[in-house]
């Protein structure tokens, strides 16, 4: 590979990064010139009670990872719901993009398992034309220039996720097919290391969640409580606007609440805080949950903070500071509140049709079984201890992450 220097990049419409076999500027291209589809499907009449074990394969969001496929527990549907949704029918190559909700903008590649599938309204399938190798696409959708832009259509405002007119403008560079097919093969490899990490760390997971179900079954109806008995609630940020975002003080993301049982101080953003604006502060042991979404799934998503950072929380969050420390542990919270039992408890109070919001007062005010304190503690102490090893492979996870990112942004304009 050859680099190129920072003074010829400007001039030049060139990666800093590049095979030496190839030389001249990429093309200047949007990707909508680039496909001969861009779409997303529906979910089927009746949801869930339609799906089967067998059939054709239906992806939904939480089956696009960021450059993988996550294939564990797909859906099936049955021919005859399959030719219904005929115009979604998936080939071999495609590009799919989650277009709504906590996973907005992960993408990968459709592979010759789910050839035939369907998708449903959360995931964009884009067909890349005869100009592009949809591998190089699909990687550099996975670029901070695209990742930010969206996530920048979903800050401040609302989350109605992306339409097709905004996926059909992605600015995309463009080199010559050759080139762009060296790069895809490059990225193969370390998407694919990537994947087995994942699932290494999918494993560790699982046992945590089956553990963490089984020391419930024995001990959690011990304590009859509520979280308005455990704590009292705040809202999120209130009163911002897009401007506010991108520098100020550290606010806790829906993306880092949605996706972590725990939340230190990291991956934080900022928002600007005006002395003495009146907005929630995040302390230590809040209980902190998903408030508003586009799936009930994702409504009531739970993590507790353990930091000690001064943060605030985004808008379409609550928390919940506690303060009977007699009754909850708040680190085993984490735990509790991402337990099957737990999901069940909550999904009830996810209300909506097209859109679903948590029915908070409710939800605060119903009856939950804990078990007690010593017990938290001690389930707490066993399955910290299996994090910890989750938390090794996830640093190395992490590092090929960052190798990526750093192929990202020198191969890619």
């Amino acid at each position: 590979m050859t680099t190129t220097k920072n003074n010829e990049h400007k001039k030049l419409n060139v990666p800093n990064l590049r095979f030496k076999e190839f030389q001249g500027e990429w093309e200047k291209c949007k990707l909508g010139t680039l496909t001969t589809k861009v779409g997303s499907g529906s979910t089927p009449k009746g949801g869930n009670a339609v799906y089967t074990s067998a059939g054709h394969c239906f992806v939904r969001s939480q089956n696009v990872g960021m450059g993988y496929l996550i294939l564990d527990e797909i859906a099936h549907i049955n021919d005859v719901i399959h030719q219904k949704h005929k115009a979604t029918e998936l080939k071999e190559n495609d590009v799919l993009l989650n277009i709504t909700g906590a996973s907005i903008g992960r993408t990968a590649i459709a592979t010759k398992e789910i050839e035939g599938g369907n998708v449903n309204q959360h995931v964009c399938i884009i067909r890349a034309n005869s100009k592009v190798n949809p591998k190089f696409l699909c990687n550099y959708i996975q670029t901070k220039k695209i990742q930010n832009y969206i996530q920048s259509l979903q800050t401040g405002g609302s989350r109605e996720g992306l339409n097709f007119e905004q996926i059909r403008s992605f600015p995309i560079p463009l080199p010559n097919i050759a080139e762009q097919n060296k790069i895809a093969q490059l990225l193969d490899k370390l998407n694919e290391r990537i994947a087995t990490q994942n699932k290494i760390i999918d494993k560790l997971q699982s046992l945590i969640k089956g553990l963490n179900d089984a020391l419930y079954a024995q001990h959690g109806d011990e304590v009859m409580t509520s979280f308005a008995e455990l704590g009292t609630s705040y809202s999120g940020l209130s009163g911002k606007s897009a401007q506010d975002f991108g520098s100020g003080k550290p606010f806790i993301t829906y993306l880092n609440v949605y996706s972590n049982n725990v939340i230190n101080e990291n991956d934080f953003q900022y928002v600007a805080i005006k002395d003495g604006e009146k907005q929630n502060i995040v302390e230590y042991g809040d209980v902190l949950f998903t408030l508003s979404s586009e799936t009930p799934n994702e409504v009531g998503i739970g993590s507790v903070y353990l930091g000690k950072e001064k943060v605030y929380l985004n808008s379409f969050c609550f928390g919940i500071h506690i303060t009977n420390t007699k009754v909850a542990f708040s680190p085993y919270l984490s735990y509790y509140v991402s337990s099957t039992v737990f999901r069940k408890f909550i999904y009830p109070y996810a209300q909506g049709s097209t859109r679903f919001n948590l029915c908070k007062v409710d939800f605060e005010k119903a009856s939950i079984k804990l078990p007690t304190l010593g017990h938290q503690k001690r389930i707490y102490s066993i399955l910290s201890h299996i994090d910890c090893k989750m938390k090794t492979e996830i640093q190395m996870l992490n590092l090929y992450n960052s190798q990526k990112q750093y192929l990202l942004r020198q191969m890619f304009i």
